[in-house]
This record gives structure tokens, sequence and C-alpha cells, in this order.
């Protein structure tokens, strides 16, 4: 069977894990209320209503498709197309080809920042592979100007940092949502995983520190896992709504998952 993602791509470890997959979704979270194209995810009313589901949604498009075969994969692509075409008929306008990028490109970088700062530094052809799974999604969606290398894409991606965030009402909106959906000690705790991960420009726009206090801990918490722990601390950090569907991202088998160690 051929699948979307090779089942020893380095994709399928970073994509396998919900506590990699957290700071995926924390990085995400800071960048959407900086989007400067960020109004198309308050147009359908379910970003302002469920600001950490719609994430969430977005977080799970993205990991169906790595571990998706081919056929299935392509379906989930097409249905997101799809809906994006749907939502700018009904507005009667077209999502600018770099917020499509931008959501790829946020992907891509947070991809590596999340698995660097849980597991190990990524090697050069490891980059390449996430850089080719995101621009093979983008490009079946019919995404105009995408970098063709991993160069490029780098190179653009600092363009779009500068370029295309900045912080506005909505921004400090979604931020109230987030605390509000929270609660305030998970909501702290979101803002720390974010200054692990973001860019320093996001951090900057966001006015957050640059050390998170839970740079002590991260070693700790990767002891919690070799003894089968972590569950403990993933219960204090995860809303109640959404702790089940978080844990069943953990189902990667070991055969699929290389071994750190041998990098």
């Amino acid at each position: 069977m051929e699948y979307f993602v090779e089942s020893n791509s380095v994709v399928r470890q970073i994509w396998g894990k919900s506590d990699t997959i957290l700071f995926i979704f924390a990085g995400a979270a800071a960048e959407f209320a900086l989007n400067k194209a960020v109004d198309w995810l308050y147009f359908t009313g379910r970003l302002s209503a469920d600001p950490l589901g719609r994430l969430f949604s977005t977080v799970s498009y993205a990991r169906t498709i790595v571990f998706s075969e081919k056929k299935s994969a392509l379906r989930a692509i097409d249905s997101i197309a799809t809906i994006h075409g749907a939502v700018e008929t009904k507005r009667g306008a077209s999502i600018p080809d770099w917020a499509y990028r931008d959501v790829l490109f946020l992907l891509i970088d947070y991809s590596i920042r999340s698995f660097e700062v849980l597991e190990r530094k990524l090697t050069r052809p490891e980059k390449q592979e996430v850089f080719d799974v995101f621009y093979r999604v983008g490009s079946r969606m019919g995404v105009k100007g995408l970098p063709d290398t991993l160069e490029d894409w780098e190179e653009m991606r600092q363009s779009h940092l500068h370029q295309n965030l900045r912080r506005s009402h909505y921004t400090d909106d979604l931020f109230k949502q987030y605390r509000s959906h929270l609660g305030m000690v998970r909501y702290r705790l979101l803002l720390e995983a974010q200054i692990l991960v973001v860019p320093p420009k996001v951090r900057a726009l966001l006015g957050l520190r640059r050390i998170s206090l839970l740079t002590p801990l991260l070693g700790l918490y990767k002891l919690s896992r070799h003894i089968k722990l972590d569950w403990v601390l993933k219960n204090l950090i995860l809303p109640p709504k959404y702790k089940d569907e978080f844990m069943r991202l953990d189902t990667v088998p070991a055969s699929q998952q290389r071994i750190s160690s041998t990098h």
C-alpha cells in the first residue's frame, strides 16, 4: 500500500506524538492570532466561538494526511480546498495565496521547532522531508508561489514573518478567548510553550519573554516519558474537552519511529 508519507519518514515521528503536536498547536495558536488574514477565520464565526477546536481541526487535518494511504490523503487535501472554496464563495472574495502559504509555512516551521525542543536537532535531509510533505500538500491544493526548495522556503518564511504578521484587535480578542477557554493556569502554560517554539518576530509582536519558565522543566518532562509518567503532566496541561483527543494522537507503532540515537 502506498502512503502519502513513507512509513520510515521523520515526519511520522514528529506527528505521531501528542506532546510534539501540543507544541505545534501552541505555535500555531500564536501565529494565527497575528496573521493579517485572520479576519478570514473570524468570517465563519467558528474561530471566535471555539478557537481551540478550530486550531485542533487544522492540526488534525495535517496529521490525518501524514498517516493516510495516498489516495485517502489526497481526498483529505481536496476536502480542505473545497471547504475553503465554499467560504470564499460565501464571502465573495478570494483568500490571498500568501495566506495559504503562511499556514503551510508555519506547519513546516513548528514541526521542526517542536521536535527539536522535545527531542533533538533535525538533520538537513530530515528538514527536507518535512518541507517536501507540506510542499506536496500545497501543490495539491493549487497554492501559487510555493518555494521549490528548502532553502527558498527558509528565505520566504523570514519574508512572510516580517510582511504578513501584525498585532491587531483580532490578536487581543483571540488571546482573551484562549484564556477564557483554558483557564488561567493552562493559559499561562500555553504562553510558556509559545516562548519555547515561536520565532523571534512572533515573540516580539506578542510581547513574550525570551526565556520560558518551562525550560528548566524540559529535562524532567523527558524523563517522565521514559518512566511512563508523562500522562500525569498531560492531564494537568490539557483541557478536559480535548484531553481524550490529544491522548489518541500517540498512535505511531515503534516500528515506524526512528531511533534518535542513530543520528
